[in-house]
């Protein structure tokens, strides 16, 4: 009797421990959001004064308008992701899933179908924001490109692959958990570890060709700019190519994607159309500076670092039965465990999105301060303002919500620190 009560009583708590956090962070995301809307609409009707003789009233106000309706999509599915995850857990969902799949599939086919409905019916929701994103707010702003018809193409491409990649990644994942004994989240860490670094090495040759498609650089002054910026770098590459972006969006932009000698830089048609050779150089020093810097292994470091704490987290959770009642689910399996796992992880990992968000910054100023070193600064700040401008992104967010999420520097504290790197050159 009194273990009974003791069960009980640690399962409540737990499900009041979820209940407050979960209640604080729906509470914090949603007033952070509010903040940001009130705080660009507040600040619509002029510039920032360093930005006055480079960013137009009207490209001013079009990024303050583009964001506001940004940000209400944004509050809107918040919501509809805490009502699901509640729905899910405490209020019976995945219960229902389980009493609905239990009697009809067994084993590892359990699992897989536990995990495929639940990607299902969170897509299935997904699907109106994402079509009135894409074909009404990015159509207002006029960023939108795409057709319907390529949108469900793009679609049934992301279903197919996920279903050839998914499921056996899945069934391995399922199959360790059940056969490797108490210590099976560390085999289970190895082979998600070793899956990732795979997945970056054919990403570029491989999956990025299933939707757009990747011409090498025509010879020109830009591509000898970039050769040579390369060599002075120590960048070894597996070829220069422009990605039609176009064909879905005005948005511009550059990257390097791959690994090891796969490594490939890729350029946005919409960048190239846009800014001068020197500009892009810029930029592309930029990028480069988060290789030479190591941003890609330190993040990827903290990926596998985080990855393998929660695993283990996980795997002192999985034979808890306060775990599972504590989330409205009486039955436990591995495939229950590691659903409930990373359903509610992000409720109580979200305080540490402030420290993740300050890091990325840091990389920001670094790859800045290194493109300042190997082109020109004033070039580089010529670009981002192009960029700013044509992606209409605002110039005043609000600081708070800026601190919590975004992943680069206002736009104000950038080109500041770009323009004293250029004085001290």
């Amino acid at each position: 009797m009194f273990a009974q009560l003791s069960s009980t009583f640690v399962t409540e708590t737990f499900k009041l421990f979820f209940l407050v956090f979960f209640a604080l962070t729906l509470a914090a995301r949603l007033w952070l959001k509010l903040r940001h809307i009130r705080f660009v609409a507040a600040h619509r009707e002029m510039p920032p004064a360093d930005f006055a003789e480079r960013i137009t009233l009207a490209a001013h106000q079009k990024a303050a308008d583009y964001t506001v309706d940004r940000s209400k999509v944004a509050l809107l599915s918040t919501l509809i992701e805490a009502t699901l995850l509640l729905t899910l857990t405490l209020g019976g969902g995945l219960a229902g899933l389980h009493e609905f799949w239990a009697p009809r599939v067994d084993g590892l086919g359990y699992g897989l179908a536990m995990i495929f409905s639940l990607m299902f019916i969170s897509g299935l929701i997904d699907l109106p924001l994402s079509l009135y994103s894409q074909f009404v707010i990015e159509a207002r702003h006029g960023f939108n490109r795409m057709t319907l018809g390529l949108f469900i193409t793009d679609l049934i491409k992301q279903t197919l692959l996920g279903l050839a990649i998914g499921a056996p990644v899945i069934l391995a994942v399922l199959w360790l958990m059940g056969a490797m004994g108490q210590y099976w989240w560390l085999y289970v860490w190895l082979f998600w570890s070793a899956f990732n670094l795979l997945i970056m090495f054919v990403y570029p040759t491989w999956i990025a060709p299933l939707f757009n498609k990747f011409s090498p650089l025509e010879d020109g002054e830009m591509k000898a700019r970039i050769e040579a910026l390369l060599l002075r770098c120590g960048f070894r590459s597996s070829g220069l190519f422009v990605m039609d972006g176009s064909k879905r969006s005005s948005h511009g932009n550059a990257y390097f994607t791959g690994f090891g000698n796969n490594k490939r830089i890729v350029f946005f048609d919409t960048l190239l159309s846009r800014l001068q050779p020197p500009e892009i150089e810029a930029v592309l020093a930029h990028e480069l500076g988060h290789f030479r810097k190591k941003h890609v292994v330190k993040r990827m470091v903290v990926m596998f670092a985080a990855s393998l704490g929660f695993l283990w987290l996980l795997g002192q959770l999985i034979d808890a039965p306060w775990f599972y009642a504590g989330l409205g689910v009486t039955a436990q399996n591995t495939a229950l465990a590691l659903i409930l796992f990373f359903l509610v992880m992000p409720v109580f990992t979200f305080p540490f999105t402030p420290l993740m968000s300050h890091f990325s910054r840091q990389h920001e100023f670094e790859a800045d301060a290194y493109a300042a070193e190997h082109a020109e600064a004033s070039d580089l700040i010529r670009a981002l303002t192009k960029l700013y401008q044509d992606n209409a992104s605002t110039l005043t967010p609000d600081p708070l919500h800026s601190l919590f999420y975004d992943s680069h520097p206002p736009a104000a504290q950038r080109i500041a620190h770009l323009q004293l790197q250029e004085k001290a050159a």
